[in-house]
């Protein structure tokens, strides 16, 4: 009926990510897709003690570590997903020490896909630039993002934050895909009519309920939290009435939510400060992704 099943240690916040969204790799990568496999790993090599320099999604990363320094317990966990074998890895780790990173786990994959490993690493979220990866995990249930680097915005990766802002799309982000079928086969009236009548019935949970759930327990282990969370939807009277009995079904604490009815959201998003924004459409996500960093959720094929 739309509940949330947690994993036992849901208090714990784990994160995988991909080197090339830790890192800019993008010249490296070209090189993989231009030159081949070979001329990648002696470039590699050669370059090992290069530093690498930030990429899209250090700086939420630093900042997750963090949290640790803030509680007796060890609350994220942040994992390195690679397509490189260890061989070729040296570089990456070289960076993650140079920037003093406390991760101490990885997957290095030697070309296979990462999504399958997940699991294994009991992930709650997978952020990556590959698509065939974010998309292979969505497939599977799991909550991912694929990182848009963004364009402006709070961009400085060394910055610290006073607040983790993460802000959410709601209808097939938060929750699942139906309602927004609805809207798009049969339009505006048939999807305010559908969430009328079904105000009471929960909405089924999508693919980053579990992450809400989890962040949400994160908040409680703090008298005051340093994450702060944002509902950011299209959707607005009377649609608004399940989303709220939802959450509250769910038992999630969700700071601060925004039924925009059709605005844009990059107003929104840059006034809350997100430090990520996950949603499934370009239409959102393009000026979104001006003003602050933001990861597209695909739809579950």
């Amino acid at each position: 009926m739309g509940d949330i099943v947690m994993r036992p240690d849901s208090d714990t916040l784990v994160v995988g990510i991909s080197s090339r969204a830790l890192f800019c790799l993008e010249d490296e990568n070209r090189i993989y897709q231009e030159l081949g496999v070979d001329e990648y790993e002696k470039y590699q090599k050669e370059h090992e003690n290069d530093i690498l320099e930030p990429g899209a999604g250090f700086r939420l990363v630093k900042a997750l570590l963090r949290l640790n320094n803030l509680s007796d317990k060890r609350l994220t966990e942040i994992i390195i997903m690679s397509h490189n074998n260890a061989d070729t890895s040296l570089r990456i780790f070289n960076s993650i020490e140079h920037y003093g990173l406390d991760i101490t786990r990885a997957a290095l994959t030697g070309g296979r896909a990462i999504a399958p490993y997940l699991d294994a690493f009991d992930t709650d979220l997978f952020l990556s630039c590959d698509e065939a990866d974010v998309q292979m995990r969505i497939n599977q249930g799991g909550a991912a993002g694929l990182i848009l680097s963004p364009s402006g915005g709070k961009t400085d990766p060394m910055q610290e934050m006073e607040h983790i802002r993460i802000a959410f799309d709601g209808d097939a982000v938060l929750f699942s895909d139906a309602s927004e079928r609805i809207y798009k086969d049969k339009g505006l009236e048939a999807f305010e009519k559908n969430e009328r009548d079904k105000k009471d019935e929960p909405l089924e949970a999508g693919p980053f309920a579990k992450l809400l759930s989890t962040l949400s327990n994160l908040q409680r282990c703090y008298r005051e939290a340093p994450i702060r969370t944002a509902l950011v939807t299209a959707r607005n009277a009377p649609a608004h009435e399940r989303v709220i009995k939802t959450l509250r079904r769910w038992g999630v604490h969700i700071d601060e939510t925004f039924f925009l009815g059709g605005m844009s959201k990059a107003k929104v998003l840059e006034a809350f400060g997100a430090d990520i924004f996950f949603d499934d459409q370009d239409v959102h996500l393009l000026p979104a992704g001006k003003v602050v960093p933001s990861a597209k959720v695909p739809y579950k094929q």
